[in-house]
């Protein structure tokens, strides 16, 4: 059979006889073709539409002799319309509107095939009677979506693969339900799996999703999603997302090597997870935001954060169970914050923890029950009024502190054991409250129950033993105790109520505690994780080695949208340490240069981002070692007792050692109506060090021009520290025009027609009042726009590439109405 002709046989000898023979052209076989003829194609390159009306088999040749390139100049390469089979063809396309590969209706088999193409879809199913068995098949579509099920269509994907795809590797939408199994995606360019809209659903059974350009799977807007036994992984983005009424079920998965949030769900979606390990996340594991949205994890594993932010994240009203659960290996395990937020966490362990185990603040509450806490900075802490919860059962062991409360707090603990804190065993400062019934501290280095004046808290039937510096704590006025007892360690230990009032021994060696005398200077629990803390510096030289040329940071600086007098103080003061340093080469005397300075402006304005540029261009002139940028503020800097605050400053000022110490607000270290205010022992701490160390840190405080003018006077040695004042100027609505556009071009979006116009109008029209934000107020604009497009393009069937990319006037956000 010669190349390019088609042989068509029938298994009736009547029809065999009339209808056998070779045809030139696939569409003339297919014209005479019945249910169950089958098609046996010739090696060679068919630029034919073909279109199967009938469950006939469409093959290549069985002897390997060569492959069959079904490849039309546009148009869809093969529509299947029937319960046909097709095996061993390769399918091109050159249509940006359409698919190579569409089903329309029947349960075809599909065997064998390789999609290349550059088409609006690699396969496409389509409508509610398409439910084909796709298997072995391979799509790689550079210019749009690997595989597309939509309008109801389904089918099952056995061991395919979808790779390099332009857009979703395989998109899920419009009530499409396919089942996929032992399938591989990977390389796309944006989601690699994406099920969107009511009805819409997806079966995945072990599958694996790697190396996407984006998040590797949506799922949104009421779609539902089961995952078992598959692997995400290696993504530019997060690996797992949830958004409006998602619902989504992982068992058995492995979520890992993800830059961002492992998984991350909103506005009232639903995850459920089993025997799911997460693990290797820049951000969070567990991001869980926003009213009704939930989170429910039985036997995952959750470990080994590669950056500076808890594993698990609860915050605006949202709730997670966590029960028979591991975290470990992490910077903070588990954060609730926000009022109507709430965990619960059963049988779990919560280990090497660097931080806090447990945060709850903002009027959060968080349950736990029969946990084990060990390894970790701060047991638990519940942080500030309304913030609360119970702890029952529950274990703490090899931690800093076990628990700490302060700030109105009032959680219950119940039956809860601490054992070898390196401080106190349970710690309450600030105004905290508290219950503790039965609650039991051994081995502590430090008090076992320590409670400073003015705290309302009540101990019922508590014991302590072998604690360094005793049992408990408290002032006399204090909390209220009832039946506690301890071992008589320590210099001072607990008392049991006598019946008349006041406190009688316990037991030989208990006394009374009359005040609260020589407090535990307490090492400050960490703060939130959400700034991130650089990690000590390995290799001064080769840090050093590796910055990037003064000149290469410079054209950065100079690339920054507005900024034209800061650019220039900046330049000026590079100029003079870099002749500074020429002429101490050349044995000449060189000016001496403060280079501590203060930024001054409004939020939004880039002073974050100068200081950054400022340490890499100290570090590309040698001034300092690393360049690297630690931002603080006073939540960093600022204890809850006497003695802390020291602490904290001195650790902030030696993370920042060889780079900038960027502190944000600093004026909040000196408030007008300071009292009692420990933030002037934080100012007074870095002054200290800033002489001692002056040439070890750049520190660069910044925040309001007229609270900067206030905090300069609050110390003599403050004023002398920061010789050189440098104003950030609000931006211009050209210039917030300028950072939209940069936005968009990073994001791969455009401004239509009119949109300039409308921008300009728009930030010329904003409000500026104090919480106006610069450029953060134009980065939300930008977001805004692309969430309205994205609800405009949602509803179209076949979105062009115009349609994808174009922002308009009408994605403007509403100005907001003045008060």
């Amino acid at each position: 059979m010669v190349q390019g002709t088609v042989q068509v046989t029938h298994g009736g000898s009547s029809r065999w006889r009339r209808r056998s023979g070779e045809y030139p052209t696939l569409t003339a076989a297919l014209a005479v073709a019945g249910d169950g003829d089958v098609l046996s194609i010739a090696p060679g390159t068919y630029r034919e539409n073909l279109v199967l009306h009938h469950a006939v088999t469409l093959r290549g040749p069985e002897d390997g002799s060569g492959s069959v390139r079904i490849a039309p100049l546009d148009g869809v390469a093969l529509t299947l319309r029937a319960s046909a089979v097709v095996q061993d063809l390769h399918l091109e396309g050159q249509d940006r509107a359409a698919p190579a590969l569409l089903v329309e209706d029947g349960s075809p088999e599909l065997t064998d095939l390789r999609v290349s193409t550059h088409s609006a879809a690699g396969i496409e199913v389509r409508g509610p009677g398409a439910r084909p068995l796709v298997r072995r098949c391979t799509v790689e579509n550079p210019a749009g979506v690997g595989i597309a099920v939509l309008d109801g269509g389904g089918g099952v994907f056995e061991e395919c693969e979808v790779v390099a795809s332009g857009q979703t590797g395989f998109s899920v939408r419009g009530g499409g339900r396919p089942r996929l199994e032992r399938c591989r995606i990977h390389h796309s360019t944006g989601a690699g799996i994406a099920v969107t809209g009511e009805g819409s659903g997806l079966e995945a059974l072990g599958c694996e999703v790697y190396e996407v350009r984006g998040a590797g799977v949506q799922i949104a807007a009421r779609a539902a999603a089961r995952l078992t036994d598959c692997a995400v992984h290696r993504t530019t983005a997060d690996g797992v997302t949830l958004d409006t009424d998602a619902v989504l079920t992982l068992a058995g998965c492995d979520i890992h090597d993800i830059p961002e949030n492992a998984v991350d769900l909103r506005s009232r979606s639903v995850l459920t997870l089993s025997r799911t390990s997460v693990r290797r996340f820049g951000r969070n594991g567990l991001s869980v935001w926003d009213p009704g949205t939930r989170v429910d994890a039985e036997s995952c594993e959750i470990h080994d954060s590669t950056g500076d932010y808890p594993a698990v994240w609860v915050s605006d009203g949202a709730t997670a169970s966590l029960d028979s659960c591991r975290v470990h290996d992490v910077p903070d395990a588990l954060f609730v914050l926000d009022r109507g937020s709430a965990v619960e966490v059963t049988d779990s362990d919560l280990s090497q923890v660097r931080n806090t185990a447990v945060s709850v603040s903002d009027g959060a509450t968080a349950r736990l029950d029969d946990c084990r806490i060990r390894e970790a900075g701060t047991g638990a802490w519940f942080r500030d009024h309304g913030s609360g919860g119970t702890l029952a059962g529950c274990t703490i062991d090899a931690v800093q502190t076990g628990v700490i409360v302060t700030k109105g707090a009032d959680p219950a603990l119940e039956q809860c054991t601490v054992t070898s804190p390196a401080e106190a065993g349970f710690y309450v400062s600030a105004g905290g409250r508290g219950t503790f019934t039965a609650c039991r501290v051994t081995d502590s280095s430090g008090f076992g129950f320590h409670v400073l004046d003015g705290c309302r808290t009540t101990l019922t039937r508590c014991h302590t033993e072998r604690c360094a510096r005793g049992g408990y704590e408290f002032p006399e006025d204090g909390p209220v105790v009832e039946e506690c007892t301890g071992d008589g360690s320590g210099p001072r230990q607990a008392a049991q109520p006598a019946p008349g009032g006041g406190f009688t021994g316990a037991q030989s060696g208990v006394r009374t505690v009359t005040a609260a005398r020589s407090p535990v200077a307490q090492p400050a629990p960490a703060a939130r994780a959400s700034v991130p803390r650089p990690a000590d510096p390995a290799d001064a030289g080769a840090a050093a080695a590796a910055a990037r040329e003064s000149g290469a940071v410079l054209g950065q600086l100079d690339g920054l949208v507005g900024l034209d007098s800061v650019k220039r103080e900046v330049r000026a003061l590079t100029d003079m340490i870099e002749v500074g340093r020429r002429r101490q080469q050349a044995g000449l005397k060189a000016a001496s240069v403060r280079r501590h300075l203060v930024f001054t402006g409004s939020p939004g304005t880039g002073k974050t981002t100068v200081a950054r540029l400022y340490g890499e261009i100290l570090a590309s002139l040698g001034v300092l070692e690393r360049g690297h940028l630690v931002e603080v503020s006073r939540v960093d800097l600022v204890g809850e007792h006497i003695g802390s605050t020291a602490i904290r400053t001195q650790e902030a000022f030696e993370r920042a050692r060889g780079g900038v110490l960027f502190i944000d607000e600093a004026y909040a270290l000196a408030p007008e109506d300071s009292g009692r205010d420990f933030g002037r022992e934080a100012i007074d701490t870095l002054v200290k060090l800033m002489e001692d160390h002056r040439d070890a840190v750049v520190v660069i405080v910044a925040g309001y021009t007229a609270e900067m003018e206030r905090f300069l006077t609050v110390n003599p040695g403050v004023a002398s520290r920061f010789s050189r004042t440098i104003a950030f100027g609000d931006y211009g609505p050209g210039e917030l025009l300028r950072i939209v556009e940069q936005q968009a071009e990073e994001h791969e979006y455009r401004l239509g027609e009119g949109t300039p116009e409308a921008l300009l109008t728009y930030f010329t029209e904003l409000p500026k009042g104090p919480g106006f934000g610069n450029g953060r107020t134009a980065r939300q604009t930008f977001e805004s726009m692309v969430e309205r497009h994205a609800g405009r393009v949602a509803q179209l069937s076949e979105p062009s590439t115009d349609e994808l990319t174009l922002l308009f006037p009408a994605d403007l956000p509403t100005l907001p109405t003045p008060c």
